[in-house]
């Protein structure tokens, strides 16, 4: 392993390119001198010879067992979608961590895109669905307009209008799902005899 540390260290140093430049410079005045110039990579390993070293390496831990029993062994990378997403990693830490507020507009605007529907239908009443959207639209535009580096912001604003109609189609549809639960649990009521409602009654602590 020792080995290994000390190959790798030589490597990084040969391809520093500040070490390259320096050693570029040391063969252009030895040679303006007429004075034989050492090749820079004499004695040294070629890059067949390290890919050999590397996978001798390898090789030895998995017979030692070293890659056995790794976490996720077997299994398939989670959060693979087909898509690629620069910013799955800033995306990953905020959903395992849980945070919030934080993160750069176009992520957050993002994450909340994906949630807006859900927030949508939690608030009571018309006003409060349009207000929201406003502050969402206005928090996109802005977005766009900020330089400060970072991804590009690819949310797109939602039509107001268009939204309020799918919010009020939503919570129809609750209200119609609700009022048919209450139904089928009357007559799922009606239908018990006496003695299975007074146990159920019982059982339920009332």
């Amino acid at each position: 392993m020792a080995r290994n540390r000390d190959e790798n260290r030589r490597a990084a140093r040969e391809s520093d390119p500040l070490v390259e430049a320096a050693r570029y410079r040391l063969r252009r005045d030895a040679e303006a001198r007429g004075e034989p110039v050492e090749e820079a990579n004499a004695g040294q390993p070629s890059m067949d010879q390290r890919a050999q070293i590397v996978e001798t390496a390898i090789q030895q831990a998995i017979r030692r067992g070293d890659f056995d029993n790794l976490p996720g062994a077997g299994k398939p990378l989670p959060g693979l979608t087909g898509t690629h997403d620069p910013d799955w990693w800033i995306r990953r830490k905020i959903e395992r961590e849980q945070l919030t507020g934080l993160g750069p507009p176009a992520l957050m605007l993002r994450t909340e895109d994906k949630e807006l529907d859900a927030r949508l239908d939690r608030l009571a009443s018309e006003t409060a669905v349009r207000e929201h959207l406003d502050g969402f639209n206005r928090r996109i535009v802005e977005a766009r307009r900020q330089l400060q580096g970072g991804p590009p912001v690819v949310t797109p604003t939602r039509d107001v209008d268009e939204e309020v109609a799918r919010w009020r189609q939503r919570r129809e549809e609750r209200i119609r799902q609700a009022e048919e639960n209450r139904r089928a649990q009357q007559e799922a009521w009606s239908a018990l005899s006496r003695r299975e409602r007074r146990r159920l009654r019982r059982e339920n602590g009332r």
